[in-house]
C-alpha cells in the first residue's frame, strides 16, 4: 500500500445522520439495486438490509464473545484508527445484488426511514463488495479497495489518509465484520444457495440450514462472506418533525477527491 493523497473531510451529512441513527429503534435501511430480464430490460430490485456502520468500523460494539474469538483464534483486532462517510453493509456473494451491481456501473440508493424522528434519508452512491476469502486478490477486489482506500482518513481533523500503517490489515477487518455476528447469523453463510428451489440437492454437503459457525475463518462461510460498502455521491433528508414547514435538504459530491459537498434547501 502506498499513502492516498489528502483524504476527504467528513461529509456534511454525516452528524445529523448519526443523530437520527441514535434515535431510531431500527438500523434497517431498504436497498435498490438495478437488475436486467432475459430482454436486456432494466428492472428495479431492492431488499431490507442492515446497516453495519461506517467503513471501517461495524455499527455496533463488539460482544466480549467475538473479542474473545479474534484473540483465540490469533486474528486479533485492527488498531482502531480510520474512519470514512461510507456506509456498510454484509451480504452473501450469492445474492442478486452482488452481480447486479457489477452488471449497472455500482450504482445503488439506500432509503431510511427514522418515525422517531420524523425524517426519510435518500443515499445514493456506488457501492462496492470486498472480502474475497484466503486474501486471494483478483482485479475487481482491487480496484474497489482502491477506491474504498481513497475515502479513509486517519480520526481526528488534520491527520491525513489511508497509508501504511503497521499493524492495519484488510483480512482482519473483514474478519472482524464475520465475528461482529452472532454464531447463527454466521452460519446463514453456509446455507444452501439462495434463491434455488429447495427440490434441488445442494452442490456441496456442508450446505445446511440453521448451522452456528464459531471459526472466525471457516472455509465455506467466508466463501460466502462479502463486505458491501456503499460510497454516497448524493444525500438528501426529508424532515417532516414541523408539519408546517416541511424541510428538504439535499447534498451533492462535487469534489470526490477533497470532500466537498453543495449543499441545497428543495422545495418538500
Amino acid at each position: 500500500m502506498t499513502p492516498q493523497p489528502r483524504p476527504p473531510r467528513p461529509a456534511p451529512w454525516r452528524t445529523p445522520l448519526l443523530s437520527n441513527l441514535s434515535k431510531s429503534n431500527s438500523t434497517s435501511f431498504s436497498l435498490g439495486t438495478v437488475a436486467y430480464n432475459a430482454a436486456n430490460k432494466p428492472i428495479p430490485r431492492s431488499r431490507t438490509v442492515e446497516f453495519r456502520g461506517f467503513w471501517p468500523k461495524p455499527a455496533s460494539s463488539l460482544h466480549p464473545s467475538a473479542i474473545e474469538s479474534l484473540k483465540t483464534q490469533n486474528v486479533g483486532l485492527n488498531p482502531d484508527l480510520y474512519e470514512s462517510d461510507f456506509l456498510s453493509i454484509t451480504t452473501d456473494a450469492r445474492m442478486g445484488k452482488v452481480p447486479q451491481l457489477a452488471d449497472s456501473d455500482d450504482v445503488v440508493e439506500g432509503v431510511f426511514w427514522f418515525p422517531e424522528v420524523e425524517a426519510q434519508w435518500r443515499v445514493r452512491g456506488r457501492a462496492y463488495v470486498v472480502g474475497a476469502p484466503g486474501g486471494v486478490l483478483d482485479g475487481d477486489e482491487v480496484e474497489a479497495r482502491g477506491r474504498v482506500e481513497k475515502g479513509m482518513r486517519v480520526k481526528g481533523e488534520g491527520e491525513g489518509g489511508f497509508g501504511v500503517v503497521q499493524g492495519w490489515e484488510w483480512e482482519r477487518q473483514i474478519t472482524t465484520y464475520f465475528a461482529s455476528h452472532t454464531p447463527v447469523m454466521r452460519g446463514s453463510y453456509k446455507n444452501p444457495r439462495p434463491g434455488r428451489p429447495r427440490s434441488e440437492a445442494p452442490e456441496n454437503s456442508e450446505l445446511k440450514l440453521n448451522q452456528k459457525v464459531e471459526d472466525l475463518n471457516d472455509p465455506v462461510a467466508r466463501e460466502n462472506f462479502r463486505v458491501l460498502v456503499i460510497c454516497p455521491r448524493e444525500v438528501e433528508r426529508l424532515d417532516f418533525s414541523n408539519p408546517e414547514d416541511v424541510r428538504r435538504t439535499n447534498w451533492t459530491l462535487v469534489d470526490e477527491d477533497g470532500g466537498g459537498w453543495k449543499e441545497t434547501e428543495l422545495w418538500p
